[in-house]
C-alpha cells in the first residue's frame, strides 16, 4: 500500500509541475477596463487589465507640437472608424514617444479606445491577439514600447505579417503603435552600404538594407523626435516644477536662474536634454525636505 502511495505522490508532483507548461482555458479579459498587458507563460498567453493606467496628459507634452498633432489625427481618424495608419515613433531617448501614446490614449479612453501593451518577445503570439480582438466593438491600440529586433528574432517576422504581408486580415479595430531608438528597428552596419549600387543614375541599396527597411515601411506614419534644444529642455523643466508643487509659490518672484543652472548641470551629468531628464530633475528638486532659498512663498 505504501508503495502505491508513494507512487501516486510522485504522479501529483509530477502534474503540479507540468500544468503550467500545458495550454488552459483562461478566464475571459476584463473588457471593463481599458488598458491591458499580454502576459504569456509557455505556451499560453492572456490579457491582463490594467486599472490604474499612467495617467499622463497631452498637456503635459511640451515642444512636441508637431508630432502630437500628426499621432492625435490618426488617432481621431481611427476611432471615427475612418482609415488610418499604424504608427512608428522612432528617435533619442527620453523624447518624449512612449509618453505621447500613453497622453493620446488617455485623451479618448472614454470614447472607447483601449491600450494593450505588448512585450518584443511575446509579439510571436500576435495571431491569438489579434484573434481574441476581432469581434470587440472597442477600438484597440496594440502599443510595442522600445522596439528592435535581431533579423533572426521571431517576433520580428510575426510583427511584419501582422502589418502588412499576413494571408489574415489584420482586424479593423486595431492599429500597432510601436516606439523605438532605431529608425528601421534593426541594427545598421557601415559593411552594409557597401552592397549599394547605382543603376541608371539611381541610388538602389543592397539586400541587406532592403530587408531591415521592410519592417518600419510597413508602419504608414514615421513620427521622429529630436533631442531637446537649451530654451526646450528648460521649458519642460519650468513646467514640471509647477505641476510637481503643491504649495502655493509666486511663481513670478522665483529667481529662476540658480534652479536653471542646476537643471543643465543635472543635464550634462545625463548626458541628454530630454523630457525625460527635464522631468527627474523635477523630481529631485521638488522632494528636497528644505526649501531651496531663491524661492518666495505666498
Amino acid at each position: 500500500m505504501s508503495k502505491i502511495k508513494h507512487l501516486i505522490a510522485r504522479a501529483t508532483s509530477l502534474i503540479d509541475r507540468l500544468e503550467h507548461l500545458l495550454p488552459a482555458d483562461s478566464l475571459p479579459p476584463d473588457w471593463s477596463a481599458h488598458a491591458f498587458r499580454w502576459r504569456r507563460q509557455a505556451a499560453r498567453g492572456w490579457l491582463q487589465a490594467v486599472h490604474a493606467p499612467h495617467r499622463i496628459a497631452l498637456e503635459d507634452l511640451l515642444c512636441l507640437d508637431r508630432q502630437k498633432e500628426e499621432v492625435e489625427r490618426n488617432t481621431r481618424q481611427f476611432l471615427a472608424g475612418n482609415r488610418a495608419n499604424n504608427v512608428l515613433l522612432w528617435g533619442s531617448r527620453g523624447t518624449g514617444k512612449s509618453s505621447l501614446v500613453k497622453a493620446v490614449f488617455n485623451a479618448h479612453r472614454y470614447a472607447g479606445l483601449r491600450l494593450i501593451e505588448v512585450d518584443k518577445d511575446d509579439l510571436i503570439q500576435l495571431p491569438d491577439i489579434l484573434e481574441l480582438l476581432g469581434n470587440r466593438p472597442e477600438r484597440f491600440i496594440l502599443y510595442c514600447d522600445d522596439l528592435s529586433f535581431e533579423a533572426s528574432e521571431s517576433g520580428y517576422k510575426a510583427l511584419k505579417a501582422a502589418l502588412d504581408g499576413s494571408i489574415t486580415a489584420t482586424p479593423d479595430n486595431l492599429l500597432i503603435y510601436a516606439t523605438s531608438n532605431r529608425r528601421h528597428l534593426l541594427p545598421e552596419f557601415h559593411a552594409e552600404n557597401r552592397e549599394a549600387r547605382i543603376l541608371d543614375g539611381e541610388l538602389h541599396q543592397g539586400e541587406s538594407v532592403e530587408e531591415k527597411i521592410s519592417l518600419s515601411d510597413r508602419f504608414g506614419l514615421w513620427v521622429a523626435f529630436h533631442p531637446f534644444s537649451q530654451a526646450q529642455y528648460l521649458t519642460v523643466v519650468r513646467h514640471w516644477l509647477r505641476r510637481l508643487h503643491h504649495d502655493p509659490i509666486d511663481w513670478s518672484a522665483v529667481a529662476w536662474e540658480p534652479i536653471e543652472r542646476d537643471a543643465l548641470q543635472w543635464a550634462l551629468q545625463r548626458g541628454s536634454r530630454s523630457g525625460r531628464t527635464a522631468w527627474q530633475f523635477a523630481l529631485d528638486w521638488a522632494g528636497r525636505e528644505e526649501d531651496p532659498p531663491h524661492l518666495n512663498r505666498n
